[in-house]
């Protein structure tokens, strides 16, 4: 039989694209997200439903820090561009708010209501918004990292290669969790059907595709790009792949695989600096 992609048969690139693959329970590892994230909104100040855009779905909810001037964490949720929402990704809210860093999750539209085209230009418009309106908020514009798991990592990505805000302000750090840098293969799978990608829409909207057609003219921010242990090999080579082109393009990277934790399970620990990811991630916001 002729391999679908690489190696892989249509169940087989099915399975290596579905992170539940990995775990015993997807119902409780995605409880975890909605359980935390209540108790976040429940326990700290926080402002909900900063509009970014026009669109019902651009709104951030944010996290203050105690003191202005604080660096602020950005974390745009995964659910592989259909589910979840930012009020299920306030979940690291109260181990970054404890460190003193701000922290803002962000809504986007999903598909299939949503092409991806759109939700990427959503994405970076929050960026942008918060990157312009920083210091409103009392953090620190020249501070801000961000983040992004699965999905979210992918339009973290599209976010860090689209252009500067309108002030002309970048990322100063970012995050990547798990990400899908080339969809070439989502096309090719389950995945495909709310999103609807034609190989065209699918190489525009891939970073690791970018960064090799179209470097971009201004340095991206340093990256750490980490996987779980317990994940597919296709999420592993998929992170190998991006690092080694953005080593290309001279970004410094950071990329790491997580002992003993999976694809849902590894963004519990981006604030907590007892982890092996928090540790890192929360050395990178020092001044």
């Amino acid at each position: 039989m002729t391999p679908l992609y690489r190696e892989f048969d249509h169940g087989e690139l099915a399975r290596e694209y579905s992170p539940s693959s990995c775990v015993d329970d997807l119902a409780a590892e995605l409880a975890a997200y909605t359980d935390r994230s209540r108790a976040a909104y429940a326990a700290l100040e926080v402002r909900t439903d900063l509009p970014y855009g026009a669109g019902p779905p651009e709104l951030i909810d944010f996290f203050p820090a105690a003191r202005p001037g604080a660096p602020l964490h950005v974390f745009v949720h995964g659910g592989y561009w259909q589910e979840l929402d930012k009020t299920d990704s306030a979940f690291a809210a109260p181990d970054f708010t404890a460190l003193g860093t701000a922290y803002a999750a962000v809504g986007y539209g999903l598909a299939p209501g949503w092409p991806l085209d759109a939700i990427v230009a959503q994405v970076r418009r929050a960026v942008h918004w918060l990157l312009d309106h920083a210091e409103d908020l009392g953090a620190d514009p020249h501070r801000v990292q961000l983040s992004g798991s699965s999905a979210g990592a992918h339009l973290a990505a599209m976010a860090l290669l689209g252009p500067a805000s309108p002030r002309g302000r970048r990322v100063a750090d970012a995050v990547l969790l798990s990400g899908v840098y080339d969809l070439e293969p989502i096309t090719l799978t389950y995945v495909n059907d709310a999103l609807g990608l034609d190989p065209a829409a699918a190489r525009r909207n891939s970073p690791l595709l970018l960064l090799a057609d179209h470097p971009p003219a201004e340095p991206l921010p340093p990256l750490l790009l980490a996987v779980g242990e317990h994940e597919t090999g296709e999420f592993a080579r998929q992170q190998e792949e991006f690092a080694a082109a953005a080593r290309k393009a001279g970004v410094p990277v950071e990329a790491v695989v997580v002992a003993g934790r999976n694809h849902f399970d590894l963004p519990l620990d981006l604030g907590r600096p007892d982890t092996p990811l928090g540790a890192a991630v929360t050395a990178r916001l020092a001044p």
